[in-house]
């Protein structure tokens, strides 16, 4: 009998499994393979530090990273690529390096970068998933290393300025969807009538940036004017995560945006609370430390007290 393997990784809204993209990577390209996971989504028991998910376990092995996790379901015998050519197989491999450059660092701007995003919508729902107090800490720190990941690969010269950088990865990830649009064409995959590891990683990109809604919203508004590429993603939702989504209706989907809405309201107003807090610690005036008065002895009381300490 086989190992049990469960995958721990945030969960999902806005009619998606996961509304993360590495989660959703691993998630359907389970689905692919057949592939059988237990999901476990991250609620306010999670005991994790640094946010590194999706973590796939199995026995007395840990995997994390998305293509860790794909090449250790490979050798579980869970292959979704196992119709694939060898030159289909290159071309996989050039054109998730393509995402990873050229599209990634736009996703992660979009969600944690973006302040009326990042305010508004994402911080507010990972923090709603995450146990107190690391809801305060954990969202901060995964917007910091978004924009670190962001600045190593596109801050090198002559882009030195965020606004240049910003600009310039919202470019690349345009010239990126447009390619994308042209490789699947009229295909319902990306290799023709079969899901493999291509169509997971571009799913998994592709979905949240499509269905979350933002407030700012330049690169999905590009994206749906790419309606092949919003068909590929319906379709994968509607074949594989349909019975795991349960369908959500435009009325539960309403409730969840006001849901959100005042979630949003009350991290935010925690959030000022605690910054408050802290001007008005720094603000306060320090008093310097209080000196005890030293009680001086007369050298008769000296005499006395020597005596008295070296008498037996």
């Amino acid at each position: 009998m086989a190992a049990p393997l469960e995958l721990s990784c945030w969960g999902g809204g806005w009619g998606l499994p996961s509304v993360h993209s590495e989660s959703l990577v691993v998630m359907a390209y389970a689905k692919f393979s057949g592939a059988p996971l237990k999901v476990n989504i991250i609620d306010n028991t999670w005991r994790g530090s640094r946010g590194d998910v999706p973590v796939l376990t199995s026995e007395n092995n840990i995997v994390s990273q998305p293509a860790k996790i794909l090449n250790f379901l490979r050798k579980q015998k869970y292959n979704a690529d196992y119709e694939l050519s060898a030159k289909q197989g290159a071309d996989t491999l050039a054109y998730i390096a393509l995402l990873e450059e050229k599209l990634l660092p736009a996703v992660l701007h979009t969600f944690w970068v973006e302040s009326d995003n990042y305010f508004t919508v994402t911080k507010p729902w990972f923090a709603s998933r995450i146990p107190f107090p690391l809801s305060l800490i954990l969202p901060g720190r995964m917007s910091k290393g978004a924009l670190t990941r962001i600045l190593l690969t596109r801050g090198e010269p002559p882009l030195y300025h965020l606004r240049e950088v910003e600009a310039q990865i919202y470019r690349d990830a345009k010239e990126c969807l447009n390619l994308l649009s042209n490789r699947l064409g009229t295909s319902q995959f990306f290799f023709g009538d079969t899901p493999s590891t291509l169509d997971a990683y571009v799913f998994g990109f592709l979905a949240p940036l499509y269905k979350v809604r933002f407030p700012k919203v330049q690169l999905q508004e590009h994206l749906k004017q790419l309606f092949n590429l919003c068909r590929f993603c319906d379709d994968i939702l509607n074949s594989y995560f349909r019975l795991s989504l349960g369908g959500v209706s435009p009325t539960g989907q309403e409730m969840v945006d006001a849901n959100l809405q005042k979630l949003t309201q009350l991290v935010n107003k925690e959030s000022n609370l605690i910054e408050k807090m802290d001007d008005n610690l720094r603000q306060s005036p320090q008093l310097p430390p209080r000196k005890l008065p030293t009680l001086k002895l007369t050298p008769a009381e000296e005499e006395g007290d020597s005596l008295q300490r070296l008498s037996p």
